[in-house]
């Protein structure tokens, strides 16, 4: 998915799987179930957009003798403030807020964060293209974990048919200012909305490969399967 539903006036309801392989020395499987509702209101000229990341993770063992884990990962909040009449510029930016949610220590940092977001898309014809931006600075937490300081990078584009069939590029990077390491996916997706009765979902087929990541990230492919739900405003 990209960003473009975040700043658009209209609810939507994302369930992202994710399939990694290769993590750790035991090259280990992580499925994650990102949940990624997006919800507007409107403050007359500005929409206020809210965006919610919660991931749900199960990780084979990674190292030996850790063993397996399922659990919440942390939550993440984007609010984006972005006018409300604009038509082929749209751009929205706001804070962005990361929680501790994790249920154990190898699902999050155990830390508070906090950090800029900004996001741009231009929609040309059938295309959309644009670019999230986002960095987070630590400000509370565990003192026995690392600082964090990550910058997110997610550049994206997309072209859109008649038949409702959307191609996508897009990559999900994130860049650590501690450990100076990059996390690079290159992400490549097919799009089709259909109706369920009638309601709107966009259901979604992608793999990827990641081009960077530390020793412990994954390596080589991966898979993501994703269904879109787009729901009417209760207020």
């Amino acid at each position: 998915m990209t960003p473009a539903l975040s700043i658009g006036n209209i609810v939507s309801l994302p369930f992202e799987n994710n399939f990694d392989f290769g993590v750790g020395p035991e090259d280990a499987l992580v499925y994650t179930l990102n949940l990624k509702p997006v919800y507007p209101l409107n403050l007359g000229k500005v929409n206020l957009i809210n965006r919610f990341i919660l991931p749900v993770i199960y990780q084979e063992e990674r190292v030996e003798g850790e063993g397996s884990e399922f659990g919440l990962g942390d939550f993440t909040y984007q609010a984006f403030f972005s006018p409300a009449e604009s038509k082929k510029l749209i751009w929205g930016v706001g804070p962005a807020l990361v929680f501790p949610t994790n249920t154990d220590d190898r699902l999050g940092v155990d830390k508070w964060s906090a950090g800029p977001a900004v996001v741009v898309l231009a929609k040309p014809g059938p295309w959309l293209v644009g670019a999230l931006v986002q960095n987070v600075w630590s400000y509370a937490g565990d003192s026995d974990r690392q600082d964090i300081s990550n910058t997110f990078l997610q550049p994206f584009a997309a072209y859109t048919w008649p038949s409702a069939w959307t191609f996508s590029v897009q990559s999900e990077s994130t860049y650590n200012w501690k450990t100076e390491k990059w996390s690079v996916p290159i992400n490549a997706a097919v799009t089709k909305l259909v109706r369920w009765g009638r309601l709107p979902v966009s259901l979604q087929a992608g793999v990827g490969y990641w081009a960077e990541s530390p020793e412990t990230g994954p390596e080589g492919f991966r898979f993501r399967l994703q269904a879109t739900f787009v729901l009417p405003k209760l207020f």
